[in-house]
């Protein structure tokens, strides 16, 4: 199975089409190699480390429930949790573990789109990326990438625009 076949990458190519973002899913790249991080990605692709949208996913701890919390951060700097806990009303935000991750996308870390998951994730993307033309996120594999805007992320994860930065 190559991995434009793998199932997590044909789940985002499927929510980047029924989200009519066709150019997108139709400019899912296979890498030759895994890029778990954002300058593995931007060299990959030769682009400005800033313009890889990391999806980075906290367990955020409200006062009655826990819930997913994707921030997509430029790779440029790092999200602050402080920060994200604010911006979302919690009482803490912290690093998930991979099979709270898994659960919640449905996807690897290294490799988690900013959709295709089992059920919406409470998402900020970063307004640094908004510097960018074109924006690179993971597409459900840690070899798979594809091209989006700032604005076009926000539209299709339902995402809030936020500084996400310290």
């Amino acid at each position: 199975m190559s991995s434009l076949d793998h199932p997590a990458v044909a789940k985002v190519a499927a929510a980047l089409a029924e989200a009519g973002r066709h150019d997108a899913a139709a400019g899912i790249r296979i890498l030759p190699a895994e890029v778990r991080t954002a300058a593995q990605a931007a060299e990959a692709l030769g682009v400005a480390v800033g313009a890889i949208a990391n999806s980075l996913v906290f367990r955020a701890v409200f006062a009655d429930r826990t819930a997913p919390l994707l921030s997509l951060t430029s790779g440029a700097h790092r999200a602050d949790t402080d920060t994200l806990a604010a911006l979302v009303g919690a009482e803490s935000v912290e690093k998930a573990d991979p099979a709270f991750v898994r659960e919640h996308t449905g996807q690897a870390i290294g490799g988690v789109a900013p959709l295709g998951h089992p059920a919406p994730v409470l998402t900020l993307v970063d307004t640094a990326l908004r510097a960018y033309d074109t924006v690179w996120a993971a597409a459900g594999h840690a070899k798979s990438v594809f091209p989006t805007t700032f604005d076009d992320l926000v539209a299709v994860t339902g995402g809030q625009p936020a500084d996400v930065a310290s």
